[in-house]
């Protein structure tokens, strides 16, 4: 590493939307640039509950990549109240699926298939426990009477501090985490508890949400935090601690979707995902601890082999574009306009 060129292990992204059909094809080209793996999440508007679900998918996604590429989706699946023992035992067996995915019901987009509450399942949870299968948990309580910007220390109070109890030796990834309370509490728990962190909670508190006007394109769920829980969340990033990595959370939705009355939840950055990080990690003054947060600790909690090739980053500024295209609609993504610091060199 030099002041100007970073050459790192070929990242992996631990938390991905990947959409389907028409968005599918929009969003791939810019993962596959930029990352070996992806965790894709299963949360289609039909979401992906079973094996053979997942394997259809990860066929549909394999069809949209360029050729020559050997990029791998990791496949999850969604946890619903069908999901049985027998399906956490099969998708165990198969290679090409990693994880299962819970939302709490309502919690975010296509969230309505998910349980109100961990404890209905109990069973699938003791089996995956078993056989070693990871939980991915969007972690935020849904209660009405509780405050948008205290979902996520509800959660750790009232789900994750008992499933930790239950289940001590269940892997869990407390994803996209948002709040100092959330980065304490990763960095304190057990070896089993993990966490993500996306570009935009690094980057941004709320004020890019709602100051001198409502701007829809930084509505996120979790929402963008206060000041505090950014710096937390940057600390722990650049901290070399092993148990967080990279997730970007990136969730593609045309203009039109987010630009309206009750506009979706969501913000989109695989367009320039390692080169958003490495901005942070620089300004923060720990470039040095990027590789091991973007392409270390993720396969070593996940318990895969780190990859082989390497990627090569500049300090050369270029600015992102407006929007890209994406089917009828067009997709505006983080940072749209703006000059970023630092480019990836493709070869």
């Amino acid at each position: 590493m030099t002041a100007n060129i970073l050459n790192i292990i070929r990242p992996d992204d631990w938390h991905l939307h990947l959409r389907d059909g028409e968005g599918l094809a929009a969003v791939l080209p810019h993962t596959v640039e930029r990352f070996a793996r992806a965790i894709v999440m299963p949360n289609l508007k039909a979401p992906v509950v079973t094996v053979k679900e997942a394997l259809m998918y990860r066929k549909r996604i394999l069809a949209e990549l360029p050729s020559q590429s050997d990029f791998d989706p990791l496949m999850t699946l969604y946890l619903t109240s069908k999901t049985t023992s027998e399906d956490i035992r099969q998708a165990s067996e198969c290679p090409y699926i990693h994880a299962v995915k819970y939302y709490p019901a309502g919690a975010t987009t296509h969230s309505e298939f998910g349980l109100s509450t961990l404890t209905k399942a109990a069973s699938v949870l003791a089996t995956m426990e078993e056989v070693g299968l990871p939980l991915l948990l969007h972690g935020e309580v849904t209660q009405e009477d509780c405050d948008i910007f205290d979902r996520e220390g509800r959660f750790i109070e009232q789900t994750l501090e008992p499933l930790l109890c239950d289940f001590p030796a269940l892997k869990v990834v407390f994803e996209h985490i948002t709040t100092k309370l959330a980065a304490d509490f990763v960095r304190t728990g057990p070896e089993t508890l993990a966490a993500t962190i996306t570009p935009q909670h690094l980057r941004h508190n709320r004020n890019s949400l709602l100051v001198g006007g409502i701007r829809p394109h930084y509505y996120c769920l979790p929402i963008l935090k206060r000041e505090e829980d950014r710096q937390a969340l940057l600390n722990l990033a650049t901290s070399g601690f092993a148990r967080v990595f990279l997730g970007t959370d990136s969730a593609p939705h045309g203009r039109q979707h987010k630009e309206s009355a009750c506009g979706c939840a969501g913000m989109y950055s695989s367009h320039a995902a390692i080169e958003l990080y490495a901005e942070v990690f620089d300004q923060a003054g720990c470039l040095e601890k990027l590789e091991g947060f973007a392409s270390i600790h993720g396969p070593h909690f996940y318990g895969l082999p780190v990859n082989q090739q390497s990627i090569t980053l500049t300090k050369t500024s270029w600015q992102v574009p407006d929007s890209y295209p994406m089917g009828n609609d067009v997709l505006i993504p983080l940072a749209a306009g703006k000059q970023l610091s630092w480019s990836m060199v493709t070869i």
